[in-house]
């Protein structure tokens, strides 16, 4: 017959969440969010340096190109988008890997929705300052 104190010790141990499966976890949620506070940068940065030499240009200041303060506006957000979305695609890699020690859900985690709801707020400012929508 089986120690009883033995039993206890192997149930808890197999109820033990898996520590470095859990820290890689975290750490893959802060690259994550890192990846959106920086493309948050770029995009309002994008959209600032599009208004601002947009007001420039309509008071008589010359620069290079008619379509500069657009295309200045358009290099910076597309920049934030791409960098979310290579932030986005390394986020799903590592889960993917993660996948075999601990269930994962990609509808209930809150870094990945703000990263998808970010991104595409990114492709409308983007068709915003293209003149494309509104």
């Amino acid at each position: 017959m089986p120690n009883p104190s033995e039993t206890q010790h192997d149930k808890n141990d197999s109820e033990r969440p898996n520590l470095t499966v859990l820290n890689t976890s975290m750490a893959a949620d802060r690259t994550l969010m890192a990846w959106v506070r920086t493309s948050l940068s770029f995009m309002t940065f994008g959209f600032t340096l599009y208004k601002v030499l947009e007001a420039m240009q309509g008071n008589g200041r010359n620069l290079p190109s008619e379509t500069t303060p657009r295309n200045a506006g358009l290099l910076l957000i597309a920049m934030a988008i791409f960098a979310l979305f290579m932030g986005a695609l390394e986020y799903w890699t590592t889960r993917r890997q993660l996948r075999h020690f601990q269930k994962f859900r990609f509808a209930q985690s809150p870094t990945w929705i703000m990263a998808l709801v970010t991104m595409a707020g990114g492709i409308g400012l983007f068709l915003v300052v293209n003149g494309r929508l509104l």
